[in-house]
Protein backbone atom coordinates (compact mmCIF):
# COMPACT_ATOMS: atom_id res chain seq x y z
CA UNK A 1 0.00 0.00 0.00
CA UNK A 2 1.65 3.44 -0.78
CA UNK A 3 0.43 5.17 1.81
CA UNK A 4 1.28 8.70 3.78
CA UNK A 5 1.41 11.04 6.82
CA UNK A 6 1.12 14.54 6.75
CA UNK A 7 2.20 15.61 10.28
CA UNK A 8 1.62 19.05 11.88
CA UNK A 9 -0.10 20.93 14.62
CA UNK A 10 -2.90 22.22 12.38
CA UNK A 11 -4.11 24.67 15.02
CA UNK A 12 -5.78 25.74 13.03
CA UNK A 13 -6.54 23.37 9.94
CA UNK A 14 -6.12 26.13 6.88
CA UNK A 15 -6.41 26.66 3.40
CA UNK A 16 -2.88 26.03 2.82
CA UNK A 17 -3.29 22.21 4.55
CA UNK A 18 -6.07 21.98 2.15
CA UNK A 19 -4.47 22.65 -0.89
CA UNK A 20 -1.73 20.11 0.36
CA UNK A 21 -3.78 17.56 1.28
CA UNK A 22 -6.47 17.87 -1.48
CA UNK A 23 -3.24 17.70 -4.04
CA UNK A 24 -1.74 14.63 -2.16
CA UNK A 25 -4.60 12.44 -2.26
CA UNK A 26 -4.08 11.20 -5.85
CA UNK A 27 -0.51 10.25 -4.84
CA UNK A 28 -1.64 8.37 -2.06
CA UNK A 29 -3.56 4.71 -1.40
CA UNK A 30 -4.24 6.54 2.34
CA UNK A 31 -3.28 10.28 3.85
CA UNK A 32 -2.79 10.04 7.40
CA UNK A 33 -3.49 13.76 8.62
CA UNK A 34 -1.02 13.09 11.47
CA UNK A 35 -1.86 16.07 14.56
CA UNK A 36 1.57 16.59 16.62
CA UNK A 37 0.65 16.67 20.57
CA UNK A 38 3.72 18.78 22.59
CA UNK A 39 2.89 18.99 26.00
CA UNK A 40 5.70 21.77 26.11
CA UNK A 41 3.53 24.02 23.58
CA UNK A 42 0.31 25.87 24.07
CA UNK A 43 -1.94 25.31 21.66
CA UNK A 44 -4.89 27.70 20.84
CA UNK A 45 -7.63 24.57 20.17
CA UNK A 46 -7.15 21.40 22.28
CA UNK A 47 -6.13 18.31 20.39
CA UNK A 48 -10.17 16.68 19.93
CA UNK A 49 -11.09 19.78 18.31
CA UNK A 50 -8.09 20.11 15.90
CA UNK A 51 -9.27 16.49 14.99
CA UNK A 52 -12.86 17.54 14.33
CA UNK A 53 -11.93 20.40 12.37
CA UNK A 54 -9.93 17.93 9.69
CA UNK A 55 -12.69 15.43 9.91
CA UNK A 56 -15.11 17.96 9.34
CA UNK A 57 -13.64 18.74 6.01
CA UNK A 58 -12.82 15.37 4.79
CA UNK A 59 -15.72 13.30 6.44
CA UNK A 60 -16.66 11.90 2.76
CA UNK A 61 -13.27 11.05 2.05
CA UNK A 62 -12.67 7.54 2.74
CA UNK A 63 -8.83 7.67 1.89
CA UNK A 64 -7.92 10.46 4.65
CA UNK A 65 -7.30 8.80 8.53
CA UNK A 66 -6.88 11.83 11.33
CA UNK A 67 -4.99 10.63 14.19
CA UNK A 68 -2.84 11.89 17.29
CA UNK A 69 0.46 11.62 18.15
CA UNK A 70 3.59 12.48 20.06
CA UNK A 71 7.18 11.65 19.53
CA UNK A 72 9.23 11.63 16.62
CA UNK A 73 7.73 11.39 13.29
CA UNK A 74 10.27 8.87 12.23
CA UNK A 75 9.13 6.67 15.34
CA UNK A 76 5.58 6.89 13.96
CA UNK A 77 5.92 5.99 10.43
CA UNK A 78 7.62 3.23 11.62
CA UNK A 79 4.70 2.26 14.08
CA UNK A 80 2.51 2.55 10.81
CA UNK A 81 5.23 1.16 8.19
CA UNK A 82 4.75 4.60 6.40
CA UNK A 83 7.56 5.00 4.23
CA UNK A 84 6.57 8.47 3.32
CA UNK A 85 6.17 11.87 5.39
CA UNK A 86 4.14 15.13 3.35
CA UNK A 87 5.12 18.26 3.71
CA UNK A 88 3.78 21.41 2.15
CA UNK A 89 6.10 24.33 1.35
CA UNK A 90 5.12 28.01 0.84
CA UNK A 91 8.60 29.64 0.58
CA UNK A 92 12.42 29.33 -0.18
CA UNK A 93 12.76 29.63 3.98
CA UNK A 94 10.14 26.46 4.11
CA UNK A 95 12.40 24.90 2.02
CA UNK A 96 15.79 25.58 4.07
CA UNK A 97 13.99 24.10 7.41
CA UNK A 98 12.29 20.96 6.10
CA UNK A 99 15.23 20.01 3.71
CA UNK A 100 17.02 19.47 7.30
CA UNK A 101 14.09 17.61 8.87
CA UNK A 102 13.82 15.27 5.67
CA UNK A 103 17.32 14.67 5.38
CA UNK A 104 16.94 13.89 9.06
CA UNK A 105 14.12 11.81 8.55
CA UNK A 106 16.11 9.72 6.01
CA UNK A 107 19.08 9.01 8.09
CA UNK A 108 17.56 7.72 11.19
CA UNK A 109 14.62 5.94 9.62
CA UNK A 110 15.48 5.61 5.73
CA UNK A 111 11.75 7.53 5.08
CA UNK A 112 11.54 9.97 2.36
CA UNK A 113 9.57 13.69 2.30
CA UNK A 114 7.44 13.88 -0.36
CA UNK A 115 7.28 18.14 -0.67
CA UNK A 116 4.39 19.43 -2.29
CA UNK A 117 4.48 23.63 -2.87
CA UNK A 118 1.44 25.34 -1.98
CA UNK A 119 -0.60 27.13 -4.67
CA UNK A 120 0.07 31.27 -4.98
CA UNK A 121 -3.15 31.59 -3.55
CA UNK A 122 -2.83 29.86 -0.48
CA UNK A 123 0.99 30.31 -0.02
CA UNK A 124 1.08 33.23 2.47
CA UNK A 125 -1.48 31.61 4.91
CA UNK A 126 -0.18 30.28 8.18
CA UNK A 127 -1.70 28.74 11.22
CA UNK A 128 0.07 31.69 13.33
CA UNK A 129 -1.58 34.23 11.20
CA UNK A 130 -4.75 32.81 11.53
CA UNK A 131 -4.68 32.44 15.11
CA UNK A 132 -3.36 36.19 15.49
CA UNK A 133 -6.24 37.26 13.19
CA UNK A 134 -8.48 35.15 15.25
CA UNK A 135 -7.58 36.31 18.82
CA UNK A 136 -7.73 39.78 17.53
CA UNK A 137 -11.26 39.90 16.46
CA UNK A 138 -10.48 39.90 12.44
CA UNK A 139 -12.20 38.12 9.77
CA UNK A 140 -10.71 34.22 9.21
CA UNK A 141 -13.30 32.68 7.16
CA UNK A 142 -11.29 33.36 4.01
CA UNK A 143 -8.32 31.45 5.67
CA UNK A 144 -10.01 28.63 6.84
CA UNK A 145 -12.43 26.09 5.05
CA UNK A 146 -15.82 26.69 5.91
CA UNK A 147 -16.61 23.34 7.22
CA UNK A 148 -14.19 24.24 10.27
CA UNK A 149 -16.00 27.62 11.50
CA UNK A 150 -18.52 26.07 13.84
CA UNK A 151 -15.90 23.80 15.63
CA UNK A 152 -13.60 26.88 16.11
CA UNK A 153 -16.84 28.87 17.37
CA UNK A 154 -17.75 26.02 19.80
CA UNK A 155 -14.21 25.79 21.27
CA UNK A 156 -13.77 29.47 22.42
Amino acid sequence: MNSAVFPGSFDPLTLGHKDIIDRALPLFDTLIIAIGVNVDKNYMFDTEARIQMIEAVYQNEPKIKVVAYSGLTVDFCHAHQLHFILRGLRNPADFEFEKAIAQTNRKLGNIETVFLLTGPETSFISSSIVRDIFRNGGDISKLVPIEIMPVILNNL
